[in-house]
């Protein structure tokens, strides 16, 4: 496992709270906005336990899945959890996964450790790193079954696309690390950003889903519904789903 983030006492505001950051290579253009997460003392706490039980540090390097988890099984790989509402609910339907969770923001990171290590899961662990970095420098060709991109951040403005993480250049990046037969999911409740993925997927080669009608999939049962899609789904809002399987 690797060592506890760099956790410093938060001096210049005067509140008792530390300040931590996510793990990243230097480049230019980035699908978040890296800030400073201060956390409570209670919070501290909670690293202090359980990130030795459960993080990953993307200066560590290449993993071996098998020998992280002390078992085979297939990998599911989660880009941006959020708070891990729904990633610890799948992690606790799906005891014969492995799943691998990846934030920058601390307060989720913290507050899924937290609830995982009091639930005792075994089949978690997280990186507080820039996803892209992780693919390339911690994930292995050919380990993940299932990637998932749940409600990314569709940087709506003209101007900020180019932020947007699902670009054409990102999925060939990403296409090595999923298995043959694997599953890359998508799902979003922007319209505008659920017709972009649909145009970057259907132009992706590697890849093919079994939905050509529309290219939206109904939400498969392992996929919770979330506190946000629900109240969205009360407003009216829509939720699209993707499903592309990496070909041979």
């Amino acid at each position: 496992m690797s060592e506890l983030p760099e956790l410093t006492p938060d001096l210049e505001s005067g509140e008792a709270g530390f300040l931590i950051k996510p793990e990243f290579k230097p480049k230019s253009i980035r699908s978040f906005v890296i800030r400073a997460g201060r956390i409570t003392v209670g919070q501290k706490n909670a690293f202090d336990t359980w990130w030795p039980v459960f993080g990953l540090s993307l200066f560590n390097g290449m993993i071996d899945p098998e020998q992280v988890f002390g078992r085979k099984a297939p990998l599911v790989l989660e880009i941006g959890f959020g708070m891990g509402d729904s990633l610890l609910e799948m992690a606790r339907n799906e005891p014969d996964k492995n799943f691998i969770g990846i934030e920058v923001h601390p307060p989720g990171v913290g507050r899924l450790i937290n609830v995982a290590g009091l639930e005792k899961l075994t089949n978690l662990r997280v990186y507080m790193a820039d996803a892209m970095d992780v693919l390339e420098d911690c994930i292995p060709d050919g380990a993940i079954d299932r990637l998932q991109l749940y409600f990314p951040d569709p940087w709506h403005k003209k101007k900020h696309h180019k932020r947007r993480i699902l670009q054409s250049a990102f999925v060939q990046k990403l296409r090595p690390k999923i298995a043959a037969g694997g599953m890359f999911h998508m799902a979003t409740d922007w319209q505008a950003y659920a017709e972009h993925m649909l145009e970057v997927m259907s132009t992706a080669p590697g890849f093919t889903t079994e939905f050509t009608e529309t290219g939206y999939a109904p939400r498969p049962d392992y996929r919770p519904i979330t506190k946000f899609e629900k109240r969205g789904e009360r407003l009216g809002h829509g939720v699209w789903d993707l499903l592309y399987k990496k070909t041979p």
